[in-house]
């Protein structure tokens, strides 16, 4: 197989973790006898600094001519006082809008190595399998108007929330197509008790669900999944939501798995699809070969799976995680009292040759 990829480091340890991705893609290569051809992109702070702006129209042309693209992070506190449209952000959004990437894709699964690393108590989070569903185009992020301006004589802000019929039931199929995969149901979270985008929400997927009579779904207010994702987690298969609050509850179910730096994501629903970590850019560790390229690196087996059709690689390489987290290797972020401290490199280096072995 022979594959375009363009890679986009972005900011802070978004340079150390996807240099890891990168690695373990070229021993796929090797492995199974495969060409991936890569091609470095800027976005973000790093992009503003070079050509003054957070998503340059050359990463955009190589995104759209490639198979699939591989994003680090983006921001720092470097940018924080940039006008709006000048923040590194706003290449995630533009990539986003660009691509048509309506679909983002975020599994939360419990490693059982790591379960001692959660906060939560074992018996709360052992066997938790989830996959958070979150509509990425539209909602708060991209509603107009927008924008600061003055009002009865002193600043006032606004953002809109909008969805559309079309917009909700495409997530909602991307969601029953992911659940008939797995254990058949869907719960679709919105806070219908109070917004009317939340009511079409509602009542959009209700009726796309008329065509999957096979899954289970049921529905949950916002605030109440906040809870029950703490409170028993094993409850939830797949949750489908709106673009902040899948946001926003995809980074909690992060922390089930015991660190943020676990999860990995992919952004469907265009000819090329992205794949990134969930974490930031955590400029407070850059650099020195702390972060943990677990997130990164099972993005790329996404990307094998969803864009590339490699089942059998993608499954090498959650393996290999798998094996050498059982083997007692951690970064500092999931490490417990008795385990094996490496770094960055280390820990692809552990990886890589997991896959070969």
């Amino acid at each position: 197989m022979n594959k375009t990829i363009t890679v986009i480091p972005g900011d802070g340890i978004g340079q150390e973790v996807v240099a890891g991705a990168v690695n373990v893609l070229e021993i796929v290569e090797k492995k199974f006898h495969h060409q991936f051809h890569f091609t470095n992109a800027l976005a973000g702070g790093s992009a503003l600094d070079a050509v003054g702006v957070p998503l340059p129209e050359e990463t955009l042309k190589s995104c759209r001519a490639s198979d699939a693209v591989l994003l680090g992070a983006v921001g720092g506190p470097k940018w924080d006082n940039n006008p709006p449209h000048l923040k590194p952000e706003q290449a995630l959004l533009g990539l986003r809008k660009n691509l048509g990437l309506y679909a983002n894709i975020r599994p939360a699964k419990i490693y059982s190595a790591l379960i001692n690393a959660s906060t939560l108590k074992r018996e709360i989070i052992e066997g938790a399998d989830i996959v958070v569903v979150r509509e990425l185009t539209g909602g708060i992020y991209f509603g107009t108007p927008r924008g600061i301006g003055t009002k009865n004589g002193e600043q006032s802000a606004t953002n809109t929330l909008t969805y559309s019929e079309s917009e909700v039931r495409r997530i909602a199929k991307s969601a029953f197509d992911i659940a008939r995969k797995r254990r058949k149901k869907v719960c679709s979270v919105d806070k219908a008790n109070i917004l009317e985008t939340s009511q079409l929400w509602r009542k959009t997927i209700v009726d796309a669900a008329k065509e999957y009579p096979d899954i289970s779904l049921s529905h949950m207010y916002v605030d109440n999944c906040a809870m029950q994702l703490i409170r028993n987690p094993r409850q939830f298969d797949v949750i489908v939501t709106e673009n902040m609050f899948g946001d926003i509850l995809s980074d909690e179910a992060a922390m089930l798995t015991g660190s943020i730096g676990m999860l990995a994501s992919a952004s469907l629903g265009g000819t090329v699809a992205l794949y990134e970590p969930v974490h930031g850019s955590a400029p407070d560790i850059a650099g020195q070969n702390k972060a943990n390229p677990i997130a990164t690196i099972a993005s790329v087996a996404m990307m094998l799976r969803f864009s590339f059709d490699l089942q059998h690689e993608a499954d090498a390489i959650e393996a290999a995680i798998e094996k050498v987290l059982d083997n007692g290797f951690r970064t500092s972020d999931i490490a417990t009292e008795g385990n094996a401290l490496v770094g960055t490199k280390e820990m692809t280096e552990k990886i890589c040759a997991a896959i070969l072995s």
